[in-house]
């Protein structure tokens, strides 16, 4: 399920009920290529890891000579571009980003890519995660006069390469020296006349993929997931490594191992914010959504005449619970698939008399049915318990749901909004209390072991703080306390 984000504020007043998407970020060194229209397509298959912002910068020209081009703006992909701007943007290599806030207000100004001025010329860096010791990276720069014009993680980074190559440092050494100056979640494309790099922290909690174009000389694509290679007809070569910088020139693509990798891919990668026809780990993420509702089926079945999921993202594990349980899979609930982001806001009137933004109900295919209603994650209550009453309204008879993720309990300090722990309802009630919060007949989740060993991979290669509050990277005790619940800071 994409939310529905709010009218961009300082205050985020309106709160969604699923956690908001990591960014997406892409990349591309193609002279012979429109590659400012590519990055577009990129970052339109790339648009549901963010519907806020979006951004494009080109380089174009001599090492000696070179020009930036960049275009960012408020709202969707197709919103931000024409094809007057895109034909603008002229170059050899270029970088995208499509933006979810997670550090930073909702304003133009943080919008991606970040560009910065060097003595090797600009570069213009997009960068998906979070980083944990902000206060401690803006100090440095602060320290050696650096001018901070946004407040977003992602220009410290910029800021902090910047420094390292005014130092003396050429691209490759100046970036490797920013990286180990910064701790959490970062996966980024960075342009620059020489060329462009690829990078990912050393536990690879955010995803980034190479593609290949089948030209002569063989040309590189950089996105966060296969879709983004798909629609411009790249071929996926694999993943960055946790730890690895790719370096992308005429030259062809070379790479370095800068940091000792501890993979800890995040979870909710798998479970939620991957398009399902991405490739992750040799298959498409649809196969392990598929998976994870036969494994829901087995740990908790239900007695019910039909399964149905929350589109979209339900839905897989939903057909995969039918298949296990034998039980028919239907489509209850209707999705409006053109509400990404709208900029009108219901009045509280419309909201209270059921206005119906996305999903819809099917009467006829309802009543007089037990349900079991499939979604993937539970993380405020408020949209299950207005599903379940829709559900019950079309003449559902009973509503048992079933989550294909572990409760969520702990909020995300790597690329995530997950909301502060307190508004995180599992954290402060039980399963059969949430239960009746929701008004289901009965609740069950997959369990945390279930969720893990079906990815078919080792346990400990994923993160699933989450899920836990087992945080792979140590998070500062000022920022612990800013989003954990004081008796668990």
């Amino acid at each position: 399920m994409i939310p529905n984000h709010p009218l961009p504020s300082e205050n985020h007043t309106a709160v969604p009920d699923k956690p908001e998407e990591a960014c997406g970020v892409f990349g591309i060194y193609a002279p012979e290529k429109d590659v400012a229209k590519l990055a577009y397509f990129g970052l339109f298959a790339l648009q549901h890891r963010g519907q806020e912002s979006a951004g494009i910068a080109t380089f174009e020209g001599s090492k000696q000579d070179s020009k930036i081009y960049l275009h960012k703006g408020m709202g969707l992909v197709s919103q931000v571009f024409s094809e007057s701007v895109l034909a603008e943007m002229t170059g050899h290599l270029a970088v995208g980003h499509t933006r979810y806030s997670t550090t930073g207000s909702s304003r133009v100004a943080n919008a991606q890519p970040a560009k910065v001025d060097s003595r090797l010329g600009y570069l213009a860096l997009a960068h998906n995660g979070n980083l944990v010791n902000t206060a401690e990276l803006r100090e440095k720069l602060l320290q050696r006069n650096c001018n901070l014009l946004t407040t977003t993680d992602s220009e410290m980074i910029a800021l902090a390469i910047a420094e390292e190559v005014n130092d003396g440092k050429f691209w490759l050494e100046a970036a490797i020296s920013a990286f180990q100056q910064c701790q959490g979640a970062y996966s980024l494309v960075i342009g620059t006349p020489d060329g462009l790099m690829g990078v990912r922290d050393p536990n690879g909690i955010r995803p980034l993929v190479i593609g290949i174009l089948d030209t002569k000389p063989q040309r590189y694509v950089l996105a966060s997931e296969t879709c983004g290679l798909d629609i411009i007809g790249a071929e996926y070569l694999r993943d960055v490594e946790p730890g690895e910088l790719v370096w992308i020139t005429e030259e062809g693509m070379a790479s370095f191992h800068w940091a000792k990798p501890q993979r800890k891919l995040c979870v909710f990668e798998m479970i939620y914010f991957s398009r399902p026809d991405s490739i992750v780990n040799e298959e498409t993420i649809y196969s392990y959504r598929l998976r994870i509702g036969r494994q829901l089926a087995r740990e908790a079945p239900a007695e019910v005449d039909m399964v149905i999921g929350v589109p979209d993202s339900g839905i897989p594990a939903a057909i995969g619970f039918s298949q296990e349980s034998g039980i028919p899979y239907a489509e209850g609930l209707i999705k409006n698939r053109y509400v990404g982001r709208t900029f009108i806001q219901p009045t509280q009137g419309m909201r209270e008399s059921g206005i119906r933004m996305k999903l819809n109900p099917l009467k006829d295919v309802l009543a007089g049915k037990r349900v079991a209603i499939i979604d993937d994650s539970i993380v405020r209550g408020t949209t299950s318990r207005k599903i379940v009453r829709a559900l019950r309204q079309a003449g559902a008879t009973e509503v048992h749901m079933r989550i294909s993720s572990p409760p969520v309990t702990h909020p995300c300090f790597y690329g995530i909004d997950t909301d502060s722990q307190d508004h995180l309802i599992a954290a402060t009630k039980s399963v059969a209390a949430i239960g009746e919060q929701i008004e289901v007949d009965s609740l069950a989740y997959l369990s945390w072991e279930g969720m893990l060993q079906t990815t078919g991979e080792d346990p400990s290669s994923f993160c699933s703080a989450c899920f836990t509050g087992d945080y792979p990277i140590s998070v500062p005790d000022a920022l612990k306390r800013s989003k954990l619940m004081l008796e668990t800071a």
